[in-house]
């Protein structure tokens, strides 16, 4: 799966049969919050929330940003990732 960041909508995206999972964001100062992870019924259950997640956070640690998980979806994940607790801001 490809995941891509759309600069311009302020989001990491994933496009699978046709369908669009997003993962939304904006950069404050030196900080990235993710806002909302979105995947569509038709795609659930295959990793691709999970995939957009990583690809945000490692793009957070590649870019030295500090992460606010305002996404329920992106905290639940950092519980389960401890891997990247050092970008919590």
């Amino acid at each position: 799966m490809e995941i891509t960041r759309n600069e311009a909508r302020r989001r990491f995206e994933a496009e699978v049969e046709n369908k669009l999972g997003v993962l939304e964001y904006h950069v404050a100062g030196k900080s990235i919050v993710f806002t909302h992870t979105g995947v569509p019924p038709e795609i659930e259950g295959r990793g691709i929330a999970s995939a957009l997640t990583k690809a945000g956070l490692e793009y957070a640690r590649e870019h030295h940003l500090k992460v606010v998980p305002q996404c329920p979806f992106v905290r639940e994940y950092l519980m389960k990732h401890s891997e990247y607790g050092d970008l919590l801001s």
